[in-house]
């Protein structure tokens, strides 16, 4: 199987697991970094020895961060086990990066605030619904009409972290700009429709299964980008929703018209909602299903964000 055979291959087996397209690029720039490693050595003449070498020199050398490590080796052992039919196992020689514990960036009320009222338009909306519901930035952009619930005041996050669906709470403040973004959704899939377009993405294999679905209003994303643009993947032209760094941009420049010095980013008001919650006396059970945690350990992080500097221990120079 030549390089470009089994770039195709990876690429196929990818998207009929229906993985994002991110997640194919990825893949595909790790398989090629890892057959680079080695000299252009094919990835059916090496065993795991190599396989570990390679993950050892990205941490070892490259000093890469756990997760890109991790990411390199989800896409090395997807490659084995689904491409070349050749399951690796275990690694017992595998060094890890090492993933240093941090307590995450939390504004208080006031600074939530304030950054909001630096911004505007779809980016003020959509970091509103990051404070106010604890969406994650992809979860954001990848909300459909039909997941604004407005008779049960919750948000449908569908095919979150971990391929799962939840909901959370629709914050009354957003309501009524909510109905009007979605007017404003209505006319512009009006104008696709007239122009003969109108279609967009759907999870897994619904377009095949029913090809209307694409062009329903319910399943125009929230925040649709200005232009349609051809799908990588398929070739259509569709009307795909705002990228990431619209948001990331309209963020920073908002914290930069205030005094606030703290590393601040669209994750940072997902933080903020979960300490927020918890220091308003709700459960951390309730805020662990809406932020869609696996675990509460990974909500418990938040409960020492919440404790006074020192432990609440008192320092003597203050008596």
């Amino acid at each position: 199987m030549s390089k470009s055979k089994l770039l195709t291959k990876v690429r196929e087996e990818i998207r009929r697991r229906n993985y994002s397209y991110r997640t194919e690029k990825a893949y595909r720039r790790w398989v090629i970094r890892f057959v680079k490693f080695h000299g252009l050595t094919h990835p059916l003449k090496m065993e795991k020895e190599e396989v570990v070498e390679f993950l050892n020199w990205l941490a070892n050398e490259r000093n890469v961060a756990a997760s890109t490590q991790n990411q390199a080796l989800c896409a090395i052992v997807f490659l084995y086990k689904h491409v070349l039919d050749k399951p690796l196992g275990a690694f017992d020689n595998l060094q890890r990066a090492s993933k240093p514990k941090r307590l995450p960036v939390v504004l208080s009320p006031k600074q939530a605030r304030r950054v909001l009222a630096n911004m505007g338009g779809d980016a003020r909306l959509m970091a509103e619904l990051l404070y106010g519901s604890g969406l994650r930035q992809s979860e954001c952009l990848r909300l459909r009409i039909k997941d604004i619930d407005f008779e049960f005041n919750q948000i449908w996050v569908r095919n979150g972290k971990g391929k799962k669906d939840r909901t959370t709470v629709l914050p009354e403040i957003c309501k009524e700009k909510l109905k009007n973004q979605i007017k404003r959704v209505k006319l512009l899939h009006q104008k696709d429709l007239d122009k003969g377009f109108g279609k967009v993405v759907l999870p897994k294999a619904l377009s095949k299964k029913y090809p209307n679905m694409p062009k329903e209003f319910g399943w125009q994303y929230l925040f649709p980008s200005v232009r349609r643009a051809e799908d990588p993947r398929t070739g259509k032209t569709q009307r795909y929703h705002k990228s990431s760094s619209y948001l990331h941009k309209a963020i920073k420049a908002a914290v930069s018209q205030t005094n606030i010095i703290k590393k601040v980013s669209s994750h940072t008001f997902r933080h903020s909602f979960a300490t927020h919650l918890l220091q308003d006396g709700y459960d951390i059970r309730t805020v662990q299903e809406l932020l869609g945690h696996k675990n509460v350990s990974t909500t418990m992080v938040y409960t020492h964000v919440l404790k006074k500097g020192g432990r609440g221990v008192k320092s003597p120079i203050d008596h």
